[in-house]
């Protein structure tokens, strides 16, 4: 049987209120480590398709494709050595999309047991400063940033 490998291209989507409280879950391998929505495209699926597929199994939170935001934002960086060995050898690293999804208000959602272990709701600020990854830091201040201008 040929193995599976996860590729190398995947999404991030920032999840928040219009008040930009924000989303984040803590990671299952049980290291404390928060992030917002994130995952591997399947297959040749599209990008916003892997965004929604994604929210979906990681919140339940179901939403048609124009409800994301495209913030047309990729990020490339190393995959953590723990991680590679989800992904072809030689394979080093990942190339993220960045997404974000507005929802009405603060709501519970159901995680992933396998995947998370806690969710909370944050102001984008304090989320910002949460989160494990610089991409992910980056993308909720992009976000925040940007709808504030608006």
């Amino acid at each position: 049987m040929t193995p599976v490998f996860k590729q190398p291209v995947s999404v991030l989507v920032v999840i928040h209120t219009p008040q930009l409280d924000v989303l984040l879950m803590e990671r299952a391998q049980g290291d404390t480590l928060w992030q917002s929505v994130t995952g591997s495209r399947e297959g040749d699926e599209s990008l916003a398709d892997t965004a929604r597929r994604e929210v979906a199994e990681e919140t339940g939170i179901q939403v048609p494709a124009d409800a994301l935001t495209d913030w047309r934002l990729s990020n490339r960086f190393a995959i953590m050595q723990r991680w590679r060995g989800r992904y072809a050898p030689g394979v080093t690293h990942n190339t993220e999309h960045v997404f974000s999804l507005c929802v009405p208000a603060i709501a519970p959602v159901r995680l992933a047991p396998d995947e998370h272990t806690a969710a909370l709701w944050l102001p984008w600020r304090d989320a910002a400063e949460m989160v494990f990854s610089w991409t992910n830091r980056d993308a909720i201040r992009l976000v925040a940033h940007e709808l504030s201008a608006a």
